[in-house]
């Protein structure tokens, strides 16, 4: 009962109190970019979750059954970033075979999902929260991309939603946007501290 305890403290924790976007500010290019309709920013976090998941749960697995075993931590970057080029290149052909609409729609956003450096946090905070098992690593990664799709869409349900509110000329696009980044994350900030 008490690893049932962990993994749900840890999920939670990932998800809303320690959310990557919210409180680590990481994987904020597609959080603005693609959360225009929510359509968009739903497949988006879709994407993330499956890259994020597999790319924590792998890098976990290379790094405490590898690199720490031989002493090969100095190569830690260049693994974990190869590992998540190749599980968004899996991406990239699924959605290019079944979703092509989806597919075009993400123009240059789903091949710089590499470089989303939320995903990359992730796996490097699995190093820094000194996970122990890899149930953990495969929980807490999932979290993190459920806390990116919840970001994402709720940003895209208030964007879609500020096109028919009669906002002031010198506040549309960009500026109503970012009050709104800077206003969600406020908001989550009151979760800080809850759970490690």
């Amino acid at each position: 009962m008490d690893t049932l305890n962990v993994l749900l403290m840890g999920f939670i924790s990932v998800v809303l109190i320690n959310n990557l976007v919210f409180t680590k500010f990481l994987g904020i290019c597609p959080y603005l970019g693609v959360s225009g309709r929510i359509d968009m920013a739903f497949g988006m976090g879709m994407a993330v979750t499956f890259v994020v998941t597999l790319s924590g749960t792998l890098t976990w697995m290379i790094d405490n059954w590898i690199l720490m075993r031989f002493g090969l931590e100095v190569t830690r970057y260049v693994c974990f970033i190869l590992v998540i080029a190749g599980a968004v290149q899996l991406v990239e052909m699924y959605l290019r075979k079944f979703f092509p609409s989806l597919y075009e729609s993400f123009g240059i956003f789903l091949p710089l999902i590499t470089t989303n450096c939320a995903i990359l946090g992730l796996c490097l905070f699995l190093y820094l929260w000194e996970i122990d098992s890899l149930i953990e690593a495969v929980v807490r990664s999932f979290g993190a991309g459920i806390g990116f799709t919840m970001a994402i869409c709720i940003m895209a349900g208030i964007r879609e939603s500020l096109e028919l509110a009669d906002v002031p000329a010198c506040l549309k696009g960009a500026p109503i946007t970012l009050i709104t980044a800077g206003l969600l994350t406020l908001a989550f900030m009151g979760f800080a501290g809850m759970i490690r």
